[in-house]
């Protein structure tokens, strides 16, 4: 994926919009405002597909600046928020492909929109938070002044997207798997290169068990044929050549080469 995407960015880099996340946050700003005078407004926004066919074209983009409350108070959170993890994942990755991230996730919601009706910005958005918990996973937020990580909130969703799924409709797991496509699309390498790390550390880790000597731990081994013990600051080794009979054993420096 990554390099597809250098490919790409070679090629049509210069038509990435930089600070993207700032004016769809600014959009939402605005629509949570005009709200107030036209209730009506946020309706005619929706992805409806049925309604784009009428001509109503505009619904195609305008369902990004959605805002996800009319809360006056959370939609100040909600506006922060969603501006610091976007503008994070561009600081990160750069324009072109927090750009391309954020166009896979529209259009992964359009499909949704094609086939399960009408749809916002939610899952795209919660797709955001997705990415910046697997790149930034100790990151901290205040929540209800609790300080908490943020690869917990991004497991909490994780978790969530899941029950909505098993509990929903086909409509609704086609909804939630079209719009958070983009994390699949670009994660699913970094979580097996990851998996692929773990159980390389886990099998060194085995082999450095079994290479000493059973029944002796580190630090407390002692050289099999003089006694000196490594507590008392003796460097010993493990030694299973021919000589040894091909079984381990601890040796003093000292013995470990000319036994």
């Amino acid at each position: 994926m990554d390099r597809l995407l250098a490919r790409l960015e070679r090629r049509f880099g210069r038509f990435a919009i930089p600070n993207l996340i700032a004016y769809v946050v600014g959009g939402m700003a605005l629509v949570w405002a005009l709200a107030f005078v036209r209730p009506y407004v946020v309706e005619r926004m929706m992805l409806d597909m049925d309604a784009v066919r009428r001509g109503e074209v505009w619904r195609l983009f305008t369902f990004l600046f959605i805002p996800s409350t009319t809360s006056p108070i959370w939609i100040l959170f909600n506006l922060y928020f969603t501006w610091w993890v976007g503008s994070s994942l561009e600081q990160h990755w750069g324009a072109f492909k927090f750009n391309v991230y954020y166009l896979v996730g529209v259009l992964g919601t359009i499909c949704a929109a094609v086939v399960a009706g009408p749809q916002s910005n939610t899952y795209l958005d919660w797709s955001l938070l997705l990415a910046f918990a697997a790149l930034f996973p100790e990151s901290t937020v205040l929540l209800f002044i609790v300080p908490v990580r943020v690869k917990w909130l991004g497991l909490a969703l994780a978790v969530y997207l899941a029950y909505l799924g098993m509990k929903g409709d086909w409509s609704t797991r086609a909804a939630i798997l079209a719009a958070v496509g983009n994390y699949f699309l670009f994660f699913s390498g970094h979580w097996w290169d990851r998996w692929k790390g773990r159980s390389l550390a886990v099998r060194q880790k085995a082999r450095r068990e079994q290479s000493r000597p059973s029944g002796t731990s580190f630090g407390q081994r002692e050289c099999a044929i003089c006694g000196a013990r490594e507590a008392d600051g003796v460097d010993i080794r493990v030694c299973s050549c021919e000589k040894c009979g091909g079984q381990s054993r601890a040796l003093c420096l000292e013995h470990a080469r000319n036994h």
